[in-house]
């Protein structure tokens, strides 16, 4: 006999009530705007462009790397996220990384405030970081480890690490001799229909994924509205009220004011 499956813990909620909530594989997108993800220096040479449909990109001063939300709300990620660093301005891709814009939002804000970071090291410093990272890939997972991830290795150059309530992943591709597609990939939810999907192509700084997996399994609760937190897999999520109500997601981000600057929130 199977055993009966969790309670619900938000059956007794009102949708609009906010709370917090862990894992945060688990939580859903949360307030995703730009003001809040992007945390560029629009004031210090960082441009902020708008494109077609919604587009919008954020290029550094260097105009070598940049990052671009892409609206689509019609698909089932509701458009992506995706940082990419040239060889030359507008030139060759080096590497690329993308999130589904169902990613939660905690997790791109630390992304791209790592990001930020690796930027302004190079910049001011001597060091390539953007394109010779040398941070090690246990660095990415180890940390999953600790926190009773399983891990398993596959004969096609693969590792794969599950979180204990098996509704996420994060893969690493760890040999690339002869092999296409990304260098780690991470998802939340059921596998056959994920939440949200992320992918670091090859090339791509480990600094960047390790920050990734560092706020994926961080145990500081994520603020949702209970109407926001995804049906199928809310039974697996751990509850506390929130403190403090926090401000509405809006569906479409934002464009932050050209002089605004801000901070890292890590």
């Amino acid at each position: 006999m199977l055993p009966d499956p969790p309670p619900d813990p938000f059956k007794d909620l009102d949708p609009a009530q906010t709370v917090r909530v862990l894992p945060r594989h688990l939580a859903g997108p949360g307030q995703a705007d730009l003001e809040t993800i992007w945390p560029f220096p629009f004031d210090d040479g960082w441009h902020l462009h708008q494109g077609l449909e919604g587009m919008v990109f954020a290029i550094s001063p260097c105009a070598r790397l940049w990052t671009r939300f892409a609206p689509k709300p019609e698909e089932r990620g509701r458009g992506t996220w995706t940082i990419g660093m040239d060889r030359a301005p507008f030139g060759p891709r080096a590497w690329e990384i993308t999130f589904d814009a169902t990613t939660p939002a905690e997790l791109l804000r630390d992304v791209h405030a790592e990001l930020l970071d690796l930027y302004l090291e190079d910049r001011h410093g001597d060091k390539d970081h953007l394109f010779e990272d040398a941070t090690a890939p246990h660095e990415v997972y180890t940390p999953l480890l600790t926190r009773g991830w399983s891990h398993s290795i596959k004969t096609d150059g693969t590792q794969t690490f599950l979180p204990p309530d098996g509704l996420g992943s994060v893969r690493h591709r760890y040999a690339t001799t002869g092999s296409d597609g990304p260098i780690w990939r991470a998802w939340g939810g059921y596998p056959s229909e994920p939440h949200w999907q992320a992918r670091f192509s090859a090339g791509a700084p480990t600094t960047l994924a390790a920050a990734f997996t560092a706020s994926l399994i961080s145990t500081e609760p994520l603020h949702r509205a209970v109407k926001q937190i995804p049906f199928h897999t809310r039974r697996h999520l751990y509850v506390a009220p929130a403190a403090a109500p926090q401000p509405p997601s809006h569906p479409t981000p934002a464009i932050p004011p050209a002089s605004h600057t801000t901070g890292r929130t890590r």
